[in-house]
């Protein structure tokens, strides 16, 4: 093992001496057994980067060194996402007189070429610049050996990986080309281990910067820097342009086999596992290529909250900036137009105010407005053009663009942002308005309690415990769920605790119902259910056998504060009540109404489908989705306030 070893050291020196006396300036080309075999008479050697992203050694040394920003990171996105760079080395291959390689072998050999002059600038990277920069922190305590460890990321493994297992297995095939022509099940067995590259794209730019940073701060940081870079291994380049070397060897590799597939013969036996090995790059790749979107937008989005002072209640890293930009604010107490700025996001709209002294933050946030709950809509006001209104639960905004487009441009950008809300929306209210009354969340039977984790309500679904009925609030009565049967409860009603077998029979919060089924102990009478009160139906059972229910919009005062949505149904049980829930899966109605008696008749507004309940001096207003659905409860509420039971089949038609 250790010979092995050391063989493997030795040839990695070895390369390192051929890269330095290929970047030397002026330097005879001293010939070296990796690379005698390997450049043919009058071509060029390959650049280990490609042709459109390295100067040339004389105009490093007159431009300096550079710095690498996120703007050019953002470039080099687009440039590997472009299949064009590399046209330029496509056909540089050029044999000597009187061989007559294969294409495909003469890409291998390419492919063989560039991965040994890019394990010699892994080698630069992490024996010398880390080595060397760690060495130095450990000594002088300048600076701390973590940001060194930063700044490099998982450099290391990258470059065990390629000079330990990814070089050697190329090198050796090359080397048995004549009895086994292949490499696709070599790249198909390592490319898996090519995604660790995601990690270290997504630290580049957090790397970048500490680089810059500390080159400011510490003196001995930047001598060392300075030092390794002016020496001929360094080429003159930058430690910023070395450690872009990473970023760029995926595409690079997805580019030279793209080419070998397309060179094999239709019969080579290399075909099928070259194909499955492009696929598995391109995979790889596409891990390196998300990984830059995503460190920018949340670079980008971090920008916007430091412009913003980093308000806790804000700063969401899952958002996503929408459009930003300033506005003019129509004032009915002022003359002109007040200066504004507003944030659009996914799920919220900021309508903020500039500050005078940019310390900081450069916006003081005004208004939160919810994207859930608002509307927009053009004015027409020949005072104030290009003006739209902004409403919302709170507030309600009147803004005015500096032309139509940019407000025709915030309409849509803000009526997209609503219309993605809401379709969300409609796949919950279509969970839970089924005709059937069935809802996604089932209680699991009982033979299951504790052997299977249950499928937990959403918490928008109740708006009081499902065991004792209570309604819950911010800070005495609070929402949990029992671990056994998936049900929102209060912490009364969920306090106890019994062993869940899906859960390693680690005791669990469960509620009463399940504590007495799983332990079959008896619970004190104190703790016992209270009698059913006479709103305590619940709403899920009643709708499962119900002669109508759906939600209607609760119109007029009489509602006071119960919402201006409730889950309406009449059961089969008690055909002649109904019951107003808060929410689909609430076990106790906030109010019931005795339809005997009561007259059904349109409502004075003009909207058809809005419908009253009358009775002596007793008035409910209600309001439809669909005219259809009212005339279905209008005639349901008809036959109950004559006092007629369901008795025929057609009854079960009113059903929503």
């Amino acid at each position: 093992m250790e010979g092995a070893s050391k063989e493997k050291l030795s040839s990695v020196s070895n390369l390192v001496t051929a890269f330095e006396n290929s970047r030397t300036p002026g330097a005879a080309p001293r010939v070296h057994g990796l690379e005698a075999g390997h450049h043919h008479p009058g071509c060029r050697p390959p650049s280990p980067t490609g042709p459109w992203d390295k100067p040339t050694v004389e105009e490093a040394v007159d431009s300096g060194p550079r710095t690498v920003s996120r703007r050019y990171l953002s470039s080099l996105k687009n440039k590997l996402s472009s299949r064009d760079w590399r046209k330029s080395c496509q056909a540089r291959t050029c044999p000597g007189p009187g061989t007559q390689e294969p294409e495909e072998k003469r890409i291998v050999q390419e492919l063989l070429e560039t991965e040994q002059a890019y394990v010699a600038r892994l080698h630069l990277l992490d024996q010398v610049f880390f080595q060397e920069l760690l060495k130095e922190a450990r000594s002088s305590k300048a600076f701390p050996e973590d940001v060194v460890r930063l700044i490099f990321s998982n450099t290391a493994s990258i470059y065990q990986f390629h000079a330990q297992f990814f070089l050697p297995e190329l090198q050796q095939r090359l080397d048995d080309w004549t009895t086994t022509p292949r490499i696709g099940d070599v790249i198909q067995k390592l490319a898996p281990f090519l995604k660790m590259y995601s990690e270290y794209v997504k630290n580049f730019e957090r790397a970048a910067e500490l680089l810059a940073t500390w080159s400011d701060k510490s003196p001995p940081f930047q001598e060392v820097i300075t030092r390794i870079q002016s020496s001929e291994a360094s080429g003159s380049l930058t430690l910023q342009h070395h450690m872009l070397e990473p970023v760029q060897r995926i595409p690079r590799y997805e580019l030279l086999l793209k080419e070998y597939v397309q060179k094999l013969p239709a019969q080579a036996p290399d075909l099928a596992d070259a194909q499955k090995a492009l696929d598995m790059i391109f995979s790889a790749a596409q891990h390196s290529n998300a990984a830059i979107t995503e460190m920018e937008r949340l670079q980008e989005l971090w920008e916007v909250y430091q412009r913003l002072g980093l308000e806790d209640d804000l700063v969401d890293p899952s958002n996503t900036l929408l459009r930003e930009g300033p506005v003019f604010k129509i004032s009915f107490r002022r003359v002109g137009p007040m200066e504004r700025y507003l944030f659009l996001f996914n799920n919220m709209l900021l309508y903020c105010v500039p500050r005078v002294i940019q310390v900081g933050a450069q916006f003081q946030v005004r208004t939160r407005i919810d994207v859930a709950s608002m509307k927009v809509r053009e004015l027409t006001d020949a005072e104030f053009p290009h003006s739209f209104l902004v409403s919302g639960k709170q507030r309600t905004l009147e803004l005015r663009a500096r032309s139509q487009e940019e407000m025709i441009s915030w309409l849509q950008a803000c009526q997209a942002a609503i219309d993605q809300i809401e379709k969300r929306n409609e796949t919950f209210k279509a969970a839970v308005q089924s005709p059937e009354g069935d809802t996604q969340e089932q209680e699991l039977q009982s033979e299951e309690l504790g052997l299977r984790a249950p499928q937990w309500v959403r918490d928008k679904m109740v708006t009081m415990c499902m065991r004792c009925q209570e309604p819950f609030n911010a800070l005495m009565r609070r929402r949990h769920h029992c671990r056994a049967c998936g049900y929102v409860v209060c912490a009364r009603c969920s306090d106890y605790r019994a062993e869940l077998k899906y859960d390693d029979n680690r005791p669990s919060r469960v509620c009463l119902d399940c504590y007495t089924f799983l332990t079959g102990n008896v619970l004190p009478e104190d703790k016992e259910d209270k009698r059913r009160g006479i709103l305590e139906k619940g709403a899920a059972a009643g709708s499962e056998q119900s002669l109508m229910c759906s939600f209607l919009q609760l119109l007029g005062d009489k509602w006071g504060k119960s919402g201006s949505r409730g889950w309406c149904v009449i059961p089969r049980d008690d055909p002649l009540v109904l019951y107003v829930y808060a929410a689909p899966q609430d076990m106790r109605a906030h109010t019931s109404i005795p339809l005997l008696g009561y007259q059904v008749t349109a409502g004075p507004q003009a909207d058809p489908r809005v419908f009253q309940l009358q009775q002596s001096g007793q008035l409910y207003t209600f309001k439809a989705e669909t005219e259809e659905l009212k005339d279905r409860w209008v005639k349901a509420m008809e036959r109950a306030a004559s006092g007629l039971s369901p008795g025929g089949p057609n009854d079960r038609d009113l059903s929503d």
